[in-house]
């Protein structure tokens, strides 16, 4: 048992910040972003016995992370959550630092783009390399690179577009 426990710790510590990055892209919420790591790496924890080391665990605990983040988004529109007031969400902003600001911003745009979508460009900022991002996504190279191109030139018409607001 403590073998598992240290393995996963370092597994853990290796994956959480990207992990968070990834449900940060799919909620644009601090806290229902940590409550998705933690929701992952609960399942990582649980089913790593079943890790069959066919694909980098990396691999593996993004499709965790991104089944998990769906389901959620799922279950939030079945809810239909209304958004922060506004004075809530202009303290919020305030609040933020400029580069801060800019970081989020980039976020609410991620959080525009479609599912698909968000996880590519999501693992393209945690560096993740282009032959796992092929990998978890079931495209080509190739066709991700092309796939990457479109995407930052959506996001960066996004970005302008609330820029100007």
């Amino acid at each position: 048992m403590a073998n598992k426990e240290a393995a996963f710790k370092q597994i853990y510590e290796a994956n959480s910040k990207k992990i968070f990055h990834l449900c940060y892209g799919y909620t644009g919420d601090d806290d229902a972003a940590y409550d998705l790591v933690q929701e992952t790496f609960l399942k990582v924890w649980q089913n790593l016995e079943k890790f069959r080391n066919q694909a980098m665990i990396s691999t593996w605990i993004y499709r965790i992370a991104v089944n998990t983040c769906l389901t959620y988004l799922r279950s939030e529109k079945r809810q239909a959550k209304d958004e922060l007031t506004p004075q809530l969400a202009e303290t919020k902003r305030e609040e933020l630092s400029e580069k801060n600001e800019q970081v989020a911003l980039l976020y609410k745009c991620i959080s525009k783009l479609e599912e698909s979508e968000r996880i590519i460009i999501t693992m393209v900022l945690d560096e993740v390399p282009y032959p796992e991002i092929a990998e978890i996504s079931g495209i080509s190279e190739g066709n991700l690179r092309v796939k990457i191109y479109r995407i930052k030139q959506k996001l960066t018409e996004l970005y302008n577009q609330y820029e100007r607001l």
